[in-house]
């Protein structure tokens, strides 16, 4: 297929424009890709509005759970050199997660559960099935409430004190029995500490980020680019995303994140990128070159893992029969509410603070968007991206 036509992208353009002049979005800053080739880049709007900062090309985000395709990757790169299994159990390296109980149905005590009745495997952490969960979107369930006391996602300690807090708590169901999303990955991160003999963040340095040249991605900013760091917002209405108007919310997840380095180098949430560098990760993991992991192993990854009765879906939301899940990303089953024709087979995920990636392997194309807005892929912008770049491209 032809490559396209520039003009093909101005409808595109003004469409993430409108989401900026509709206060939606301060800034945005987009590039698709065709094969390996970027035919298109695009930024708007604001880094920093209040003080009147406009977005450039290499302004830095909190990418939040798009750290879970570098962890996974992490991972795989560990199975390809044969130095773990995706069926092995979790507990021959962390041994603090054998003998799990999980939690009896209707139990309304923490402490009321059960046998696990199997082992939590490596495939069950990278397709959030282990009965692990996150603490973070159920408040007032037990698990809400039992991670928050043992400080499972305290950035102050690191992640072999994450793995000594879990090993007293319940898991939610019986592992491979449900899908739940969960701090599974950042388990993972502490599992390629173990196996490989690194620091979690070093091994992403020296196997990930430096042989790609993703030179801005990291768990913090040094104070040398710490003016690249985009303001994060919030809708000023988080209970209706399709109120315009934004508040600026620089404190979260926490005071002082990603200014200094934390204990915890989380794997399920914690890096900070640009959108040059997530350009750099997905070609790597698209044919057409050399690819930072094999072609059957990128093929696996994007397969979905789930079985047919298991998909997608988030507490207190409707399932996504749509979409079910590979090795550390969603994969379109079929079209989603809003979502364009021909979607199916793409793997995608988005992170808390809005960023979004996706590649289509069937079809040859991928994309990235890059933005700070709170809860931002529950926007409408999130999909309106996705249908208007599907167009763009063909």
């Amino acid at each position: 297929m032809s490559a396209p036509h520039p003009r093909s992208f101005d409808a595109f353009h003004a469409a993430l424009q409108s989401q900026v002049e509709h206060d939606f979005l301060a800034g945005v800053s987009t590039a698709l890709l065709r094969g390996r080739e970027v035919v298109d880049r695009f930024h708007t709007g604001w880094a920093d509005r209040e003080a009147r900062v406009p977005l450039r090309e290499d302004h830095l985000f909190r990418v939040f759970s798009n750290t879970k395709l570098v962890t996974s990757c992490a991972v795989m790169l560990l199975e390809e050199e044969g130095r773990l299994g995706l069926d092995d159990p979790v507990e021959r390296w962390l041994p603090q997660l054998a003998k799990r109980r999980v939690l009896r149905a209707g139990a309304t005590r923490i402490d009321d559960t059960e046998p696990a009745e199997r082992p939590i495997t490596v495939r069950q952490l990278m397709t959030h099935t282990s009965g692990l969960s996150y603490g973070v979107f159920d408040p007032g369930s037990l698990f809400f409430a039992a991670y928050r006391h043992a400080r499972v996602l305290d950035p102050s300690t690191d992640l072999a004190a994450m793995i000594d807090a879990l090993e007293p708590l319940p898991l939610a169901f019986q592992p491979g029995t449900r899908w739940e999303y969960s701090v599974g990955t950042d388990v993972l991160a502490r599992l390629v500490e173990v196996v490989s003999g690194q620091s979690f963040r070093d091994f992403l340095m020296t196997r990930i980020f430096g042989p790609l040249g993703m030179e801005d991605t990291d768990f913090w900013v040094p104070p040398d680019k710490r003016e690249r760091l985009c303001a994060l917002y919030a809708s000023v209405d988080l209970a209706r995303p399709d109120v315009p108007g934004l508040v600026r919310m620089d404190e979260l997840p926490y005071p002082g994140a990603y200014l200094s380095l934390f204990a915890r180098y989380s794997g399920g949430g914690g890096l900070v990128s640009s959108r040059g560098d997530m350009v750099k990760l997905l070609q790597s993991l698209i044919p057409g070159g050399p690819t930072l992991l094999k072609p059957q192993t990128l093929s696996r990854m994007w397969t979905n893992q789930l079985p047919a009765h298991l998909c997608v879906q988030f507490p207190g939301l409707p399932p996504r029969r749509h979409m079910g899940f590979g090795l550390g990303s969603a994969v379109a089953l079929a079209p989603g509410p809003g979502e364009p024709a021909g979607v199916e087979g793409e793997v995608s995920w988005g992170g808390m603070a809005g960023t979004v990636w996706w590649i289509h392997p069937q079809r040859g194309t991928a994309g990235v968007l890059m933005t700070q807005r709170w809860l931002g892929t529950s926007h409408a912008y999130a999909l309106e991206f996705k249908r208007r770049a599907y167009e763009a491209l063909g």
